[in-house]
C-alpha cells in the first residue's frame, strides 16, 4: 500500500511536514501577517486538491500550478487551478480549500501555490511540502465476512468484496480494478492472498487463530495499475463463538517417589449443535503457580496420556487444564491434581554371621535435598528371603537414632540378632514417611552351615600309658536337608582328666576328603575325650556340638 491517510488528520498532517521538513511557510513578500501556505496535497481523492493555508485576513483567491516532479527550474506547467472552494475552517482567514485538478498525464507533481487575502496581501509560487499524487485510487468495497461469527463447526470464514479504480482524469467513472492482488490478515501476520476477477470481486478464507481479531484488507501494487494509490478498507473487529470442552483424568493426585514419573490418561471432548464430542489435537498440561509439571496432546480420537515427572516440591497443589487461553473455538477445562513427592534417601548396610550363627549388622541412612525432614521415630526393617527376590520376611526393627539431622549425613544404626536364618539373603529397608522415599539395600547372601560329628570314638576304651590314641569319627556340615563329608576340617580336641570338671585344649585334628577324622594322641592318664568344630570354622560354617568318649589308661 502506497499511502492512506485520513481527512480528519490532513491539516495535522501539513502543518507538521512544515515543521520537520525544513520548508518554512511562505509569506507575502515584504509583510508581516499576510497570507501563509502549510501544505497542498491531494488527501487521495482523484482529482482533487487541499490546500491549507491562514491569513489575517480573509483569503480571496487561490492559485495552485502543477508541474512534473522531476522537471527543472523554470519549466513549463502541466496545469493549473483556481477553482477552490473553503473546504473547512471557521471563517475564510484560516482552513482548507478544495478545487478540482484536470491534467493530461497520470503522475507525481510539484505543486506551487499563489495566495491573496482581502488586504490585497499576496503570496506567489509557494511551494507545497508535498507533491501531489496524480494517480489512480484503489479502493475496497463491500467488504464482508462469513459466517460473522465462526464456531467449532464452521471454522473457516470467507472474506469477500470488490476492488474499484478512479482515475482522476475521470473521478466519477469509477471501474472494476482487475488483476489486483488482495492481501486479508490482521497485526503482525498475514493470513492470505487473492486476487481479484475481471469484475474486480475478489474472495478469500482463512481460519482464526484468536477469539477476538480485527480483520484487515488491502490491495497490493499491481502492474495493471502502475503508481497506483491502494488504499485499504475499514477493519472488520470479528470474534468467534468458542464451545465449552470437558475431560476426564484417571487420577487426580499422585504420590511419587523423587525422580519417578507418574502417568495421568484421559478423553477430552467439545461441546457442539451435535452434541459432545471427541477434541483432537488440543493441549492439556499440569500446572501450579510456580511452573508448569507436564504437557501432551489429545490425539485424533480426543484421547491422552500425560507423563508427569516428580521434579516439583515435596506437595505440590495445581490443576489439570484442558486447552489454552487463545484457543479461537473452545474454552478451557480445569480439575484439580495434588502431586507429592517423597525425596530420595541413601540406605547402606554391612552384615555378617558370625561362628556361633549371630548376625551382626551396621548401616546408614541419608537425605539429599533440604526440603525433607526425618520421621518422628525413624526405623530400619532388617528382612530375609531364601533366594533374594521373593518371599521376604521382617526379622527385626530396628530404631534409628538421629545424631545430626541435616542432608548430606549418614544417620547409623547397629543391630545383632542371635538367631537368624544362618543361610539366606539379608537387605535393610528405611521405612520412611510420606515426605521422605523408603529405601532398601541390595540383598546380601550370608551363609553358615551347621556342622556335626558323627560316629566318634577312641581307638580303644582301654590303653596302656604312653601308646597311641586314634580317633574314628566323620565331620559334616549340613546344606539345605542334606548333611555331606567336610574335607579339611579342623575339629578340636579336648581332654577332661578323670575326677576333674575343666576339659583342656589339646590340639587340632583333620579330616579327609570324606569327613573321616585323622590324627593321634599319646595316652597318659584316665579321662574323657571330646571333639568339636569350634575353633577356625571358617567363614561359612558353624561351631558344632561337642561329643565325647572315656578311655581308661593302665
Amino acid at each position: 500500500m502506497r499511502r492512506s491517510t485520513f481527512l480528519a488528520a490532513a491539516t495535522a498532517t501539513a502543518l507538521s511536514a512544515s515543521l520537520f521538513t525544513g520548508t518554512s511557510p511562505a509569506h507575502a513578500d515584504g509583510t508581516t501577517g499576510g497570507p501563509v501556505l502549510s501544505d497542498a496535497d491531494g488527501w487521495d481523492e482523484p482529482g482533487l486538491l487541499f490546500v491549507t493555508a491562514h491569513s489575517d485576513s480573509p483569503l480571496t483567491h487561490i492559485t495552485a500550478h502543477f508541474y512534473p516532479l522531476n522537471a527543472p527550474e523554470g519549466a513549463q506547467e502541466a496545469g493549473s487551478t483556481e477553482d477552490f472552494t473553503q473546504y473547512s475552517g471557521e471563517d475564510p482567514r484560516s482552513g482548507v480549500w478544495r478545487a478540482p485538478v484536470h491534467l493530461a498525464e497520470l503522475g507525481d507533481y510539484r505543486v506551487t501555490v499563489d495566495l491573496q487575502d482581502a488586504s490585497g496581501a499576496t503570496v506567489t509560487e509557494a511551494v507545497s511540502p508535498h507533491p501531489l499524487s496524480y494517480q489512480t485510487v484503489i479502493t475496497l468495497t463491500g467488504l464482508t465476512a462469513t459466517p460473522s461469527v465462526p464456531d467449532y463447526l464452521h471454522q473457516e470464514v470467507s472474506v469477500s468484496g470488490a476492488a474499484v479504480a478512479r482515475d482522476p482524469r475521470d473521478p466519477g467513472t469509477p471501474a472494476p480494478a482487475a488483476g489486483i492482488p488482495i492481501v486479508v490478515g490482521g497485526p503482525g501476520r498475514t493470513w492470505t492472498t487473492t486476487t481479484t476477477g475481471t469484475d474486480g470481486r475478489f474472495t478469500a478464507a482463512f481460519v482464526p487463530t484468536t477469539q477476538t481479531f480485527r480483520l484487515y484488507t488491502w490491495p497490493e501494487a499491481s502492474n495493471s495499475y502502475p503508481g497506483a494509490i491502494d488504499l485499504g478498507s475499514d477493519p472488520l473487529d470479528l470474534h468467534t463463538a468458542p464451545a465449552p470442552i470437558r475431560f476426564t483424568a484417571s487420577t487426580h493426585a499422585l504420590n511419587l517417589p523423587q525422580g519417578a514419573t507418574g502417568t495421568v490418561t484421559g478423553h477430552a471432548e467439545v461441546q457442539t449443535t451435535s452434541g459432545w464430542q471427541p477434541l483432537p489435537h488440543t493441549t492439556i498440561t499440569l500446572q501450579d503457580r510456580a511452573h508448569l509439571a507436564g504437557r501432551t496432546t489429545t490425539d485424533s480420537q480426543g484421547n491422552y496420556t500425560l507423563q508427569v515427572p516428580s521434579s516439583g516440591g515435596a506437595a505440590t497443589s495445581g490443576e489439570l487444564v484442558a486447552g489454552t487461553g487463545d484457543m479461537p473455538f473452545e474454552l478451557t477445562a480445569t480439575q484439580p491434581f495434588s502431586l507429592h513427592v517423597a525425596y530420595t534417601t541413601h540406605i547402606g548396610l554391612s552384615a555378617s554371621l558370625d561362628d556361633d550363627g549371630s548376625l551382626r549388622t551396621h548401616g546408614y541412612v541419608s537425605y539429599e535435598d533440604t526440603r525433607a525432614h526425618w520421621p518422628a521415630n525413624p526405623t530400619i526393617t532388617l528382612q530375609y528371603s531364601k533366594d533374594g527376590k521373593s518371599g521376604w520376611k521382617d526379622a527385626a526393627t530396628v530404631a534409628l537414632p538421629i545424631h545430626h539431622n541435616k542432608p548430606l549425613f549418614d544417620e547409623t544404626f547397629t543391630r545383632t540378632l542371635t538367631k537368624p536364618d544362618t543361610d539366606a539373603y539379608w537387605r535393610a529397608r528405611f521405612n520412611g514417611n510420606p515426605d521422605l522415599g523408603t529405601s532398601t539395600t541390595k540383598p546380601m547372601h550370608l551363609y553358615r552351615y551347621a556342622t556335626r560329628i558323627t560316629g566318634f570314638h577312641a581307638s580303644s576304651d582301654t590303653v596302656r600309658k604312653g601308646q597311641s590314641i586314634s580317633f574314628g569319627g566323620i565331620l559334616q556340615y549340613k546344606k539345605g536337608t542334606t548333611w555331606k563329608p567336610l574335607s579339611g576340617g579342623s575339629p578340636t580336641l579336648y581332654f577332661k582328666p578323670r575326677g576333674s570338671s575343666t576339659y583342656r585344649y589339646v590340639c587340632e585334628l583333620a579330616s579327609d576328603r570324606n569327613g573321616h577324622l585323622k590324627g593321634l594322641v599319646t595316652a597318659k592318664q584316665d579321662g574323657t575325650w571330646a571333639l568339636a568344630l569350634s575353633r577356625e570354622t571358617g567363614s561359612h560354617y558353624l561351631t558344632s556340638t561337642r561329643v565325647t568318649d572315656y578311655v581308661d589308661v593302665r
